[in-house]
Formats: C-alpha cells, sequence, structure tokens
C-alpha cells in the first residue's frame, strides 16, 4: 500500500523528539546545540580567514524579503563562510518567474524548484540546463550529511532518467492541515467534526451566521489560493480516495486529477459552492490574500502548515480577542481521512550548466556542510540571546527573532530531514507545541501522498500543458454550474481516452513500480 510506503518510513513524532533529545543532551523541544556562539558549527574564525564563497541563488519568498545584513543572515554567511546572493521571488508568482528564467536561459548559479515534476523544469533537465549530480555524488562517501541527513529513498526521488540533477530540499512529511475557527463552532455549539459532511454542514451554519459579531453575514466558509484550493487540495483528495492509485484498463496509473474519485470531489465542492460555503473568487485569490483573509477573521476554514495556526491565531486575537484556530483531526470522507502527507522534500536545487566544474563541487560542499541538526536548529532559532531565550527547555522566539527567523531563512540550504518543523512554531509557549506534536502524530499513521509530486511522465510533460488551463476551466465551470457534472465527466472521458494520455499513463505506472513496487 502506497499510504504506508511513503509514511511508514517518516520519523514518528515520538521517535523525532528523541532523536532531538539525544542529539542535544536535554528535552525534544530543545535545539539540537547551544545556539550561542560556543559550540556551534564553525562559530570559531577560519583558521587562514578563507575568502568567502559567493553563492547566487534565485528562490521563492514565504515573507518578507530579508535583510542579508541583518544580525541572522549576517551570522549565516559567517558560519558558513559565504556571501549570498539571493533573488527573492514572492511565492504565489514564483512558477511563472521560474518557467520565464528558464526559458530565457538566463539562469542563476543555484535555482530552487518547487516542484521537481514540474513539465518547465523536465525539459530544461533534457536540453542540459542543469548540471549531472550523479558523477560528483557518487557513493555519498565525500558527502555524509547529504545521504544521512535527508530522508532515506528522498535521492531516488530526485532522478531523472536515472541520473541525480536536484539537491532536495528536505521537509518533512506531516505538514499541511484543515483548520477551522474553533472558537466559532463554540459560539454556534457546533462540535468538531469529524467526517466531511460534519465539516460542510458546520461551515454552512457559519457562513449563515454572525460569527464575528459585525452584524453582517460576510464570513467566507472555505478559503484557497490559486486552482483549486492549492495547498488545500490534497487532504481533499485524501478523503475522496483521489490520492489512492487508480489505474485504467491498460494498467496505465491515471493521474489524480482525472480520476473519478477527483471527479466526485469536484461535484462536492460544486455543492459546497451552490451553499454559499466555497469562496466565490475561488480560483483567483492569491496566497498572500488568502493569508490576510483568515488572519483577519474573514474566513473560517483555510488548509496550510500546521505551523501557522498559532501564528494566525495570535493575529485574529488582535479584533476577536477569543478566537481559536485548530487544524482539524483527520475527518472521513467517502473513501478516506483528510490527511495528505507531503514527499518528504519540497522540490529541489538545482546547478546552471553555465557554473563552472569545480565551483559545483564548491556548492555541494557547502550544502554537506549545512545539511546537518545543528545548521537546522539555527535556521530555526537564531542566535541564542539574540533571537531567542530558553523558556522550559525550549527555544522561544524573541521580537527580533520574529522579524528575522522567518521561513524564508529554510530557503538557501537542504535542511535535515525531520518531522517537526512544519508543526512546531517557534513563536508558541511549549505546552501549545508539545500538545500540537502530540496531536500530528495521527496525521503521519493515516495519511496519504500523492505520489504525483514524486514520479513523472515524459509524456504528461509534453502533453499535460496544451490542456492544463481548458481542464481548469471546465472544473471551475462545473463547480459554479455552468455546466452539468455529465459534461465534465464526458470531458474527463475524453481526455483519458486519448493515446498520449494513455502513454503518460503507462510511463506513470512503469515508474510507480521503480520506485515503489507493485
Amino acid at each position: 500500500m502506497i499510504a504506508g510506503k511513503l509514511y511508514g518510513y517518516a520519523l514518528s513524532m515520538v521517535l523525532f523528539i528523541g532523536l532531538l533529545a539525544g542529539c542535544s543532551g536535554g528535552n525534544g523541544n530543545e535545539p539540537a546545540v547551544d545556539s550561542s556562539e560556543e559550540g556551534t558549527p564553525n562559530a570559531a574564525e577560519p583558521a587562514a580567514a578563507a575568502e568567502a564563497l559567493k553563492l547566487q541563488f534565485m528562490v521563492p519568498s514565504f515573507a518578507e524579503v530579508p535583510d542579508m545584513n541583518d544580525q541572522y543572515w549576517t551570522e549565516w554567511q559567517k558560519r558558513t563562510n559565504t556571501s549570498l546572493d539571493v533573488e527573492w521571488i514572492p511565492s504565489g508568482d514564483y512558477d511563472t518567474k521560474f518557467d520565464l528564467v528558464l526559458a530565457s536561459g538566463n539562469l542563476p548559479e543555484i535555482i530552487v524548484a518547487q516542484n521537481v515534476t514540474r513539465p518547465t523544469l523536465q525539459m530544461a533537465i533534457k536540453q542540459g540546463a542543469f548540471w549531472d549530480l550523479t558523477p560528483f555524488l557518487g557513493d555519498f562517501s565525500k558527502y555524509p550529511n547529504l545521504k544521512n541527513n535527508s530522508e532515506q529513498n528522498v535521492w531516488t526521488y530526485m532522478k531523472s532518467d536515472g541520473k541525480i540533477y536536484g539537491i532536495p530540499r528536505n521537509r518533512p512529511v506531516i505538514d499541511p492541515g484543515i483548520k477551522i475557527r474553533k472558537d466559532w463552532l463554540d459560539k454556534l455549539n457546533l462540535p468538531i467534526p469529524k467526517t466531511l459532511d460534519e465539516y460542510a454542514a458546520a461551515l454552512k451554519k457559519i457562513v449563515d451566521g454572525d460569527p464575528d459579531g459585525n452584524g453582517k453575514k460576510d464570513t467566507i466558509g472555505i478559503i484557497g489560493h490559486g486552482y483549486l484550493l492549492a495547498d488545500g487540495d490534497g487532504s481533499y483528495e485524501a478523503a475522496f480516495g483521489a490520492l489512492d492509485p487508480f489505474y485504467n484498463q491498460e494498467g496505465g496509473l491515471v493521474r489524480d486529477l482525472l480520476t473519478p474519485n477527483y471527479t466526485d470531489m469536484v461535484e462536492w465542492f460544486r455543492k459546497l459552492y451552490a451553499d454559499g460555503i466555497l469562496a466565490k473568487e475561488f480560483t483567483t485569490i492569491k496566497k498572500t490574500q488568502a493569508e490576510e483573509m483568515f488572519a483577519t477573521g474573514r474566513a473560517a476554514s483555510y488548509t496550510r502548515n500546521i505551523w501557522r495556526d498559532y501564528t494566525w491565531e495570535q493575529e485574529n486575537k488582535k479584533t476577536q480577542p477569543d478566537a481559536e484556530i485548530i487544524t482539524l483531526p483527520p475527518m472521513q470522507g467517502p473513501k478516506g481521512v483528510s490527511v495528505q502527507l507531503v514527499p518528504p522534500f519540497f522540490g529541489a536545487n538545482y546547478i546552471s550548466k553555465k557554473v563552472p566544474e569545480e565551483k559545483v563541487k564548491q556548492i555541494l560542499d557547502y550544502f554537506e556542510e549545512t545539511t546537518t541538526m545543528e545548521y537546522t536548529d539555527f535556521n530555526y532559532f537564531g542566535i541564542e540571546g539574540v533571537h531567542h531565550t530558553l523558556v522550559d527547555g525550549q527555544p522561544q522566539l524573541t521580537e527580533l527573532g520574529i522579524k528575522e527567523v522567518t521561513t524564508n531563512a529554510n530557503q538557501v540550504f537542504a535542511l535535515a530531514f525531520n518531522n517537526k518543523m512544519k508543526v512546531f512554531n517557534a513563536s508558541a509557549p511549549k505546552a501549545y507545541n508539545d500538545a500540537k506534536l502530540k496531536d500530528a502524530e495521527v496525521y503521519g499513521e493515516v495519511g496519504k501522498t500523492n505520489v504525483f509530486n514524486i514520479i513523472a511522465s515524459v509524456k504528461w510533460t509534453e502533453v499535460w500543458p496544451k490542456y492544463e488551463k481548458e481542464w481548469q476551466s471546465m472544473a471551475t465551470k462545473a463547480i459554479v454550474g455552468q455546466i452539468s457534472m455529465d459534461e465534465y465527466k464526458a470531458y474527463v472521458d475524453k481526455l483519458n481516452a486519448m493515446p498520449e494520455f494513455k502513454q503518460a499513463y503507462q510511463e506513470y505506472a512503469a515508474m510507480y513500480k521503480e520506485y515503489f513496487g507493485e
């Protein structure tokens, strides 16, 4: 069973916390090393004051563009003996910018791809835009950190035509969750929903009521950002069984978007749209807009990283002191539960073929040095006494830490694989984080992963861009009631019957078998 294969190897929360405790000599919420000057990597001045390695990156920005001369980034560059030239692109615009840069051929030294199966990336790889890292990495004897501190199967997922081109950006598999305003549930005497039907019913009562007390019935039930709900799609797909492998009559592995289970999800959202639960402009909302809407109490439910609960709860408390945001426990859907596990990586770093071979080795040395829990903890908490203090044995970000140590801090290295990063909030009290980590354990036990974020098909890469916008338009029309579900189903059947789609599904099936077995 694919879910078991994908999350079975992931560290459980308990084991992970125990690992951190073993590394740090303290409890599991302490950094692996003291973030003070003593005992940290490269804390001492280099003996010969070697010239800093200049590195040029293009990365997505998930917060305000940082000041590379602030205390955090000054210390990072000092410890790594680097000089970073980083082009920060707003995350909502990143894929568009990424495609434009690939098309221009004017690549930075290192570029982040948020999705390793992105068609434009796969085409660029085949056209020789990036270095084949396979001969450099070899058996990883020169890169033990990249091997041992990455998830055990992630380097297999980096391969294209059997060769490694990307350096994985390690991420926890426990990450997104469906959020809801629990204080609004309480206000309306509604229990925490245990099924999708209960969830939809609760949201209907919220949008028909006045939970924020402003005298208007203007609360949005569900928001997302981009098509369909972007980060939220997978959680609902899992509940409808759309993340389970589905094969056609020829034995081809059908893309999740074009399965009957996904179509069932489209039909469910059609009802929610008709009931006024799904945001009317659901396909055009940008990520920054969605974040602002949820953080200011304009929406009841949004699916993003679990760690954001505390941050957005504090924002809502500024205008609604009783605000309480929770990530919902797994809800039962028609063919699964509402939990998506993400791949153990969030895209990868690619090195332009224009970079000289000798510098490729230097870049790999940089990633090798920084792919440790020591650097990952520094990335998370910054400098002790400056960016964080220890409270009950847990690093607590200071006001400066909250400003400087943002999610952008992890965009320029690979991180060490762990399963706490997207649950733990460095600004939250220890008791809050302990409870969150405990609650999230069940996600790793029942969630499903979308394998199409891992496996690729040359034919799909070639064909899908021709139909993607048309398909999105048809699905949107079905949801908003402009076409019937029968018309939408007929359209999906037409795509699935096309020879090029059938070929893509055969390629997917072969790669699935290679990675995961039968």
